[in-house]
Order: C-alpha cells, then structure tokens, then sequence
C-alpha cells in the first residue's frame, strides 16, 4: 500500500520526528510511505500543491497535518472527491471527514506547564509569553491557556507577548527585540513550543539575562536543556506517536479493520525530576501501538 504523509516544515524537530514515526509503522505492515513538506514553512498554497501532486499519484491513504486551519481546504476536498480515505495528527481536518484523528489536547497540556512554571515561582512574577504563527491552531490553543491560567493567579503579571512562528531563529530574534525595549527581563517565559523555547534561551543568554523558560514537544535539544539547567520543563507533545498511530490506522484501515473516529494521547510533563526518559534520540524512543494506547 502507498500512504502520503504530510508535515508542516523542515524546521522543527517534532515534524522530523514525525516522519520518522510514520516510516516505523509503515515499515510495520511493509507499506510504502511518500514524505511531502512545504519548502517555506506552513505555507499553504504550497501543501495544496503538494497534496495535488500527490491525488495524482492515486495514493491509497493519506495522513496529514494541515498547516492552517481552513486555508488548505480545496485541496481537502479534492482528497475527498477522490476517494481517498485521511488521517490527520496534530491538527484535527475539518472540511471533510476523515477516519482517525490522532492528536492531544494543547489547551490542557498548556494549562498544566503554566500551573507547574507558576508553582515554581512560588504565585508571583513576571511572565512573557511567545506563540507560534497567529493562525496556528496549536498556537491559539496554548496561547490561549497560558492567558487564563495567569489571569487566574494574581501574582502573575503576564508582560508581554511574542510571536516566534515555531522556528528558532525567529523567536529568538523576536525576544531580543523585546528585551532591548525592556529595562527589566521577565522572571519566566512561557513558550508554546520547544524549538521556540530554545531561540527564548539563546535571546536570553545574548542579552546576559536569566528567566525560567517552559515549553512544549519534548524535543532532544529540549531535554539537553532541562539536563543542563537552561531550561525548566516541557510538555511531551508526541508528534513522533502521533504520526506513527494515523499511518498505523491507515493501514489497518486499508487492510479492513475498523479504526476509531479520535485517538487522544497523554502528555507528560518533563523537568529535572524525570528527562532521563526522554533522553535518547527519536530513532531510539518507545512507540505504542494503536492496541496499547486503547488499553
């Protein structure tokens, strides 16, 4: 069987995890899994394209993350024109149906990293906020939890916001720019992603400054961090799992099982107290099957 998979960018290591997760579980069953990634980070014309270019093909399932909410939707509904059974990750499809969704809650995992970041400061302090691109499902999502979980502790006074669009190198540039418009840097920084959090530690180190920094996918330069004291926790946002189960159900589907409507994976939060699981590379971390994330 032939399975297209479909990530946001080459830029963050959650998306390279990914592909690798959907290569384990097509390597599974013996199926041939094609990789199609926009060249400009999560541009949407440039998926729709490629998604095209793939119904072109004829593929027999296709598994997608889509890069914007509503803006690759004519190619969706090409997809379902076509015949072509989909299964998404990270971001739910919604212009047509699809047989699984495979994803996590981000207002919950976003709640609990700010509870455990604001615990740590003890109730009180300064905080900056960075999300991804503004349209960005994730994003909002997170963005929106940091938002109330610090409206909801008196002590916290969220500072300022900015917005890194899930790269390093422009999040980084990003909190640079805010620290030199600011006097006083932020006792933490809460952060929607790990790539992210990463370019918030290098501003910070740039501009001799120090603040708790969380963020959110558990990536390896994350975890590197939280081992050297850079970085205080993050979120196990499982993209490898979660690309490696919508491939899984593609090809139980494609082979007659019936698969379930929605997946919901746990997250764990990461810190000082237990990276040790987390620290190997993505080729060498655990994977669940679909029967073992039911039970």
């Amino acid at each position: 069987m032939r399975i297209a998979v479909f990530t946001k960018n080459r830029t963050n290591p959650a998306y390279m995890a990914a592909r690798l997760g959907a290569d384990r579980a097509a390597a599974v069953f013996g199926d041939e899994v094609s990789h199609l990634v926009p060249e400009t980070p999560d541009d949407p014309q440039e998926q729709i394209s490629l998604i095209d270019r793939a119904l072109a093909g004829a593929p027999d399932a296709i598994v997608l993350s889509p890069v914007h909410a509503s803006r690759v939707d004519p190619a969706i509904l090409r997809i379902r024109a076509a015949g072509v059974p989909v299964f998404a990750f990270v971001n739910p499809v919604e212009a047509a149906p699809t047989i699984t969704y495979v994803g996590a809650d981000d207002a919950r995992l976003a709640a609990d990293v700010a509870g455990y970041l604001f615990a740590r400061m003890g109730g009180k302090g300064r905080v900056l906020i960075v999300g991804g691109h503004v349209e960005s499902v994730t994003s909002i999502a997170r963005v929106t939890a940091f938002e109330h979980a610090a409206r909801a502790m008196p002590g916290i006074e969220v500072v300022g916001h900015c917005v890194g669009d899930y790269q390093r190198g422009v999040a980084r540039e990003a909190v640079a720019r805010w620290l030199g418009l600011h006097h006083e840097a932020p006792d933490a920084v809460l952060v929607a992603n790990d790539i992210m959090a990463v370019g918030v530690i290098d501003a910070l180190q740039a501009a001799g400054k120090r603040a708790l920094v969380v963020g959110v996918n558990a990536i390896p330069e994350a975890i590197d961090a939280i081992r050297e004291g850079r970085m205080l926790a993050t979120a196990d946002f499982n993209a490898m799992q979660m690309a490696f189960t919508a491939t899984e159900c593609a090809a139980r589907h494609l082979r007659g099982e019936r698969m379930p409507a929605r997946v919901d994976l746990p997250v764990d939060l990461v810190d000082a107290s237990n990276f040790h699981h987390w620290d190997r590379p993505y080729e060498a971390r655990p994977v669940k099957t679909l029967a073992e994330i039911l039970a």
